[in-house]
């Protein structure tokens, strides 16, 4: 078994570092800013060294924090924890001092560091900046130590009491073992790991087979690294999977129930009534070649190839339409919003069974504003059923009431106790809570007879009026005109968000293993941050709308996913005003960033608010103040 390397800084009397040697698997490196004549005079420094070096352990002076890896052989680099305990610049120095101190030394451990290590560092209580102080001191006045850590790669995965009494023979000592120690009651250590690294999504080409035709397409930007992740698949340990087989499992138990196996296409054609252009992710058609064999493997870019289509390289050039993503409206085809229009065409085809449940289910695409539930990818879970009329209802109560028997099932692997409410509503207010983004869209489709709402009450903490799904009732020209069909939506990505406990929609798209690795094959637990209090940074930008056009708001908050890849959680109207002489319109809006999994530094940040203004300045038309 590997033996563990654990390096420790600043050491000033060398108790901390004699307190963790001896741990069988353990190699400790203990050092010190000071040199050795300077350290061993003091208090019992002298003794700990002498039992540090009996047991193997390598002691170190005059080691600067900030150049670590001038001080190891390139195969000696690799340390599994860091640790340093109240790191402090010495004598009167402020917190811009200290933060500089902190930003040198994660750069610095970054090059020293296992891939999967952990840097500790412990500070007196106030100083970190983070809501896990108490009491809590202003911004600005504080380390801000994730925001420091963020510029060298790292995120903080843990922060926890930093309890002197509990560890055998330490003894606290002030900047650079000075009389005074640190006041060590209410201190925090910080554990950071490493994040995955900021995103950079090369174009992307899709193909697939459209009306017996093939075709490719170039991936909007923002879609990149969601078009084909396989959550469904059988192979899939995702939460959102999970959900979608206990709740087919639970309804095959009342219900004769026949999965739609066959493939949905990513692209629909034609218009969806009601659906306001701005929210759909149009797709243009043009003639052109087939890539060649390098251009597919070189830029054309990480060519993603879907198994469920037959596809073949070989096809003859006129055999191709390629399909690009554009600036203007194509009426002919977008990626699919909805898995409705693929159900309706089930029961015209008349290929359905009355009374057998269908089922249907795949990712859909939306243009959305920017707010915390808002996705503009989420996993949508169709049901399909025809029954004789003046049974609707009891359909209709029958399928809610296994929905619920589902949830709460799950619920019990997540929370020990809870409170569930699951009702159908007539209406639901979309202004009150944006956990409805989903149903205000769904009301575009058509008209909907009830909202599928649930709340969740687990140890004081309550969801209120979620709106999960929506349930619609049709009449069509049938083999039998007693039969009505029930229609039953379902967005199980917020369905796995509410049941796990997972505040932001985008960790169900994180590429961190972190994530999965939460979630066994078949079970649910209570979501736990890998990445604690991340930095959020505010940016405006004001402008002038052109003359006489309507300001496009979803196409404003679309570019902003796009430049940020995501990492724009909020945009607000702040000011607008109109000049009286000339009728010009002026906007400003705040953005705020901010990372869910990712460390996002405040350099990175400001990049994406260059980049955006540059975007809406050559895409929107607006002129920038």
């Amino acid at each position: 078994e590997a033996v563990r390397r654990v390096l420790l800084l600043g050491e000033g009397n060398f108790s901390f570092a004699a307190s963790l040697c001896g741990a069988a698997g353990t190699h400790v490196v203990a050092t010190c800013y000071e040199s050795e004549e300077e350290v061993s005079g003091r208090g019992r420094a002298a003794e700990s060294i002498r039992r540090l070096r009996e047991r193997g352990a390598e002691v170190l002076f005059s080691v600067d924090c900030t150049k670590l890896k001038d001080y190891f052989l390139p195969e000696k680099r690799e340390f599994d924890c860091i640790y340093f305990n109240f790191p402090h610049c010495g004598k009167k120095a402020g917190v811009v001092k200290n933060r500089e101190l902190l930003a040198h030394f994660f750069h610095s451990s970054a090059e020293v560091l296992t891939e999967k290590g952990e840097v500790h560092v412990a500070l007196c209580n106030g100083q970190g900046g983070t809501p896990a102080d108490q009491p809590r001191r202003e911004w600005h006045n504080s380390w801000q130590i994730v925001a420091v850590a963020a510029g060298a790669g790292f995120i903080l995965s843990d922060v926890h009491a930093f309890k002197a009494e509990t560890i055998r023979g330490y003894k606290c000592t002030g900047y650079r073992s000075q009389d005074k120690p640190f006041c060590v009651e209410g201190a925090l250590n910080h554990i950071f790991t490493r994040s995955m690294p900021l995103p950079y999504f090369k174009p992307m080409i899709c193909e697939i087979e459209l009306e017996s035709r093939k075709v490719s397409f170039q991936v909007p930007q923002v879609l990149v690294d969601k078009i084909d992740r396989g959550f469904l698949e059988l192979n899939s340990n995702h939460p959102v999977r999970t959900v979608k087989e206990k709740l087919t499992a639970e309804l095959s138990q009342a219900f004769p129930l026949q999965n739609i196996d066959y493939c949905l296409s990513l692209l629909h054609q034609g218009h969806l009534n009601g659906v306001c252009h701005s929210n759909i992710f149009w797709i243009i058609l043009n003639p052109a070649e087939t890539p060649s064999t390098e251009e597919m493997s070189n830029g054309l870019a990480n060519a993603v190839l879907f198994s469920r289509v037959d596809f073949c390289r070989d096809t003859d050039k006129n055999g191709w339409v390629n399909v690009q993503e554009g600036c203007h409206i194509s009426k002919q085809y977008y990626l699919r919003p909805s898995l409705l229009p693929y159900a309706q065409a089930i029961i015209q085809r008349g290929a359905f069974l009355p009374g057998t449940l269908h089922v249907l289910s795949g990712p859909v695409f939306r243009k959305c504003l920017i707010t915390p539930y808002s996705m503009p990818v989420f996993h949508e879970m169709v049901f399909v059923c025809a029954v004789n009329r003046g049974t609707e209802n009891s359909c209709i109560q029958m399928l809610v009431n296994n929905i619920k028997t589902s949830i709460h099932s799950l619920l019990h692997q997540t929370v020990s106790s809870f409170k569930l409410n699951i009702n159908l509503q007539e209406e639901v207010s979309f202004e009150t809570t944006e956990l409805n983004n989903f149903a205000a869209f769904e009301s575009q489709l058509s008209r909907i007879q009830y909202f599928i709402c649930m709340e969740i009450d687990a140890s004081g903490s309550c969801e209120k009026g979620s709106c999960v799904g929506i349930i619609r009732t049709a009449h069509y020209e049938l083999v039998s005109s007693e039969l009505v069909v029930v229609f039953a939506s379902l967005n199980l990505d917020l369905l796995a968000m509410l049941i796990c406990g997972i505040p932001d929609w985008r960790m169900l798209w994180t590429s961190d293993t972190r994530f999965l690795r939460q979630f066994p094959r078949g079970k649910l637990r209570l979501f736990k941050s890998f990445s604690l209090y991340p930095p959020s940074y505010v940016h405006d930008v004001s402008f002038w709308v052109p003359d006489g056009e309507q300001f496009d708001e979803v196409a404003f908050h679309t570019i902003a996913r796009r430049v940020s890849g995501e990492m724009a959680v909020s945009i607000q109207l702040i000011d607008s005003f109109q000049q009286s002489e000339t009728g010009r319109k002026s906007l400003c809006y705040r953005l705020t960033f901010q990372s869910c999994d990712k460390a996002l530094s405040r350099q990175k940040v400001a990049e994406m608010q260059l980049l955006f203004r540059k975007e809406i300045n050559q895409c929107l038309r607006v002129t920038l103040r």
